[in-house]
C-alpha cells in the first residue's frame, strides 16, 4: 500500500510528508513549552522547520534532476523516516543549516556531469562547504566531495583546482567582516570549532543508544545494496552513486570527529542515505519485498522517534 501512495511523484505525496514532518516537528517541541513564550524563540524554531522542509525538496530535486529517482516520491518519504531516528536535531539550527548549505554543494557537484559552466559550479559548490563550516566547522571535509569530482570531469584544467581556494578566501573575508561588526572572538570561536572527539559515549539513555543501533543497521543494508548493484546500473550514472556514496561517508566521518557529538550529526548522512533507500526501493522486486522493506523501516523510525521524547 506505501508502494503505491509514493511510486509517482505528486502534489498529494509532497503534501503528505509536509504534513507528517509537521506533525511530528510540533509533537517533539511540545515536550518543552517554555520555547512558546517567547516570540525570539518561535522565530527560531520556525526557522529550523523551513529549513528542514527545504533539505527535503532540495533532496528529491538532486534525486529526480540527475536520474537517481524514477520521478517517484519515496525519497521524500525516505528523508522523513531517517529524519525520525535523530528527533532532536529539531532544535539545533546550527546543524540544519550546514545540513543545507553541503545539500546546495552537492546540488552543483552533481550537475557536473553535464560539464556545462564546471568552474562556476566548483566555486559555487566550494563556497556552499565553507558557508556550511561556518555552523558547523567539521562539515569542511566536504572539500574532499568537490575534488572528487573535479577528478571524475574536469581534471585536466589546473584551474579548477584553484577555484576552491578563492572561494576558501571569498568567505573568510565575509567572515572576518561579520566578526568585526558583531564583535565576535575569532580565536576563540576557531579553538572551540576545530576540536576532536573520537568518542562515543555520550548517551543519556539507552533508546538513544537504541536508535543508533537500528540506523547502523538500516545504513549496512542500503549501503551494501547501493555498491552491490552498481555495476548494473547505466553507466552514464556511475559518477553520480560514486558521490552520492562518497558524501554518505563523509558525513559518518564527520559525525566521527566531531566533538560535541550527538545522534544530530548524523543528519548529513540522511540525504545520501534516502537516495540510496530509493534506488533499492525502485530496483525491479516483488512488490512484497518493497512493502516490508518500507514496513519494517517505518516501524523502526516510530520507534525510535516516541522512545526518545
Amino acid at each position: 500500500m506505501i508502494t503505491s501512495v509514493f511510486k509517482k511523484s505528486t502534489p498529494l505525496n509532497f503534501s503528505l510528508v509536509v504534513f507528517l514532518i509537521l506533525s511530528f516537528f510540533f509533537i517533539y517541541q511540545i515536550q518543552d513549552e517554555s520555547w512558546s513564550t517567547a516570540s525570539l524563540y518561535i522565530l527560531e524554531k520556525t526557522g529550523i522547520l523551513l529549513v528542514l522542509l527545504a533539505s527535503v525538496f532540495i533532496t528529491n530535486f538532486i534525486s529526480n534532476k540527475n536520474g537517481l529517482s524514477k520521478d517517484s516520491g519515496y525519497t521524500v518519504f525516505f528523508y522523513f523516516l531517517l529524519l525520525l531516528f535523530f528527533p532532536s536535531v529539531f532544535n539545533d539550527g546550527n546543524l540544519v543549516l550546514s545540513n543545507f548549505f553541503i545539500l546546495l554543494a552537492l546540488r552543483r557537484l552533481l550537475s557536473l556531469q553535464s560539464l556545462k559552466a564546471s568552474k562556476e559550479k566548483i566555486f559555487d559548490a566550494s563556497l556552499w562547504i565553507f558557508v556550511a563550516a561556518l555552523f558547523h566547522f567539521w562539515s569542511i571535509l566536504y572539500l574532499v566531495l568537490v575534488f572528487i569530482s573535479i577528478t571524475f570531469h574536469v581534471a585536466r584544467d589546473y584551474r579548477n583546482w584553484i577555484l576552491p581556494i578563492i572561494a576558501f578566501f571569498a568567505v573568510f573575508i565575509v567572515f572576518i567582516l561579520a566578526s568585526i561588526l558583531f564583535n565576535i572572538d575569532v580565536s576563540s570561536y576557531i579553538d572551540r570549532s576545530v576540536q576532536v572527539n573520537f568518542q562515543i559515549n555520550y548517551f543519556t539513555n539507552n533508546y538513544q543508544n537504541a536508535a543508533l543501533s537500528i540506523y547502523a543497521t538500516v545504513v549496512l543494508f542500503f549501503v551494501v545494496s547501493m555498491v552491490s548493484t552498481l555495476s548494473s546500473r547505466p553507466l552514464v550514472l556511475h559518477a553520480s552513486y560514486k558521490k552520492i556514496i562518497a558524501s554518505f561517508f563523509i558525513g559518518v566521518l564527520v559525525y566521527v570527529i566531531s566533538s560535541n557529538k550527538s545522534n544530530d550529526l548524523l543528519l548529513f548522512t540522511v540525504a545520501p542515505l534516502a537516495m540510496m533507500a530509493t534506488s533499492h526501493i525502485e530496483i525491479p522486486q516483488p512488490k512484497l519485498k518493497q512493502e516490508m522493506v518500507l514496513f519494517v523501516l517505518v516501524a523502526c523510525s516510530l520507534f525510535a522517534f516516541f522512545s526518545q521524547l
